[in-house]
């Protein structure tokens, strides 16, 4: 851990979310910042009021609303997920490189893919671009503009499985 209590990696992830909205021209305020750090710092999927408990550790006076406009900016730019099935959220950036859009392109997911165990609790992103495809050539095929998408499938992982 760094002097900021969070781990290179998070330290990281952190740095290339500034890149990418100073790219975009918006800001990553500090508070923003400690958001999507107690979202890539949090294992599971993290709930509005579970993220507004941890971040009154610093901000004592934290209101329902400063979370979600964080949260809302967030989502916006692409670097978290709201995983709707559990109204949680997940860091788009934690499962490390695989995200291109996030580290090379200012494009965000159009088509989000979650797997979610019902036993533990689990959610894994799958980003598969086939998935994607077909959605989006199907909409089209009856004159639908897709902008955005999330595919959330429930079942065991593959540990809970075994």
């Amino acid at each position: 851990m760094d002097s900021s209590g969070y781990s290179p990696e998070i330290e990281q992830q952190l740095a290339a979310a500034a890149r990418i909205c100073d790219r975009r021209e918006t800001r990553l305020t500090s508070l923003r910042r400690q958001v999507l750090a107690l979202v890539l710092d949090t294992e599971r999927p993290a709930t509005a009021y579970d993220l507004l408990d941890r971040l009154r550790e610093h901000h004592k006076g934290a209101a329902p609303p400063t979370i979600y406009r964080a949260l809302d900016f967030l989502l916006e730019q692409g670097l978290i997920h709201k995983v709707e099935r559990l109204s949680a959220y997940v860091g788009c950036i934690q499962h490390g490189h695989g995200h291109k859009h996030l580290a090379e392109g200012d494009s965000v997911h159009h088509a989000a893919q979650f797997l979610i165990c019902r036993q533990c609790g689990a959610v894994l992103e799958l980003e598969d671009a086939v998935i994607g495809s077909a959605i989006g050539d199907a909409a089209r095929r009856v004159g639908f503009r897709p902008l955005a998408s999330t595919i959330e499938i429930e079942g065991l992982c593959a540990r809970c499985a075994a």
